[in-house]
């Protein structure tokens, strides 16, 4: 590539060269020190997108230091966060519960009892109350969602929860 090229990192056509020089020796070097679990191809794209972000900033002369040292860091950051990941599965989660039997087995019966109403509501009803009361979506948003009135969800919602309280008595107590 001449000099001239070089001036501005900038160009489209000098980054695409500069994409089809370095891009594939790279990705090698990367997969053989690194392997392939780690995703060496997808650090060197990102290495090249952060070289794109920064263009205006690297001296030509720099473009393959640069490279090679931005995708080096990202695949020894990546190396790090799986270590992470494979200490945290290390730690057992505890097995005992300060619950008792008796409270486990109750709260067994009831999402069967849940479950079982949910599943006799309409589908309708059953959408909006899911999604108000397990999602958070407001009324306002579950209407734009299923492309009805605001009074129409509530009154979804409200027929719903009506139904439940029929089947499940421990929704009616305070």
């Amino acid at each position: 590539m001449s000099k001239a090229l070089h001036k501005n990192i900038c160009d489209k056509i000098y980054f695409s060269k500069l994409y089809e020089k370095y891009a594939q020796s790279l990705s090698n070097i990367l997969l053989y020190k690194y392997g392939s679990l780690l995703n060496p191809t997808d650090k060197v794209q990102e290495a090249f997108i952060k070289l794109w972000e920064n263009c205006s900033k690297i001296a030509p002369e720099a473009v393959k230091s640069y490279l090679y040292t931005t995708s080096t860091n990202m695949m020894l950051n990546e190396v790090k966060h799986q270590k992470v990941v494979l200490n945290y599965q290390k730690v057992k989660p505890k097995d005992y519960t300060n619950e008792t039997p008796e409270f486990i087995l109750r709260k067994k019966e009831f999402l069967v009892k849940l479950e079982g109403a949910l599943s006799d509501l309409k589908e309708e009803e059953r959408v909006a109350f899911l999604l108000s009361k397990v999602d958070g979506k407001t009324h306002n948003e579950i209407a734009e969602m299923l492309g009805v009135t605001k009074k129409v969800v509530e009154h979804r919602i409200y027929a719903a929860l009506k139904k439940l309280k029929s089947q499940i008595e421990e929704l009616n107590q305070k």
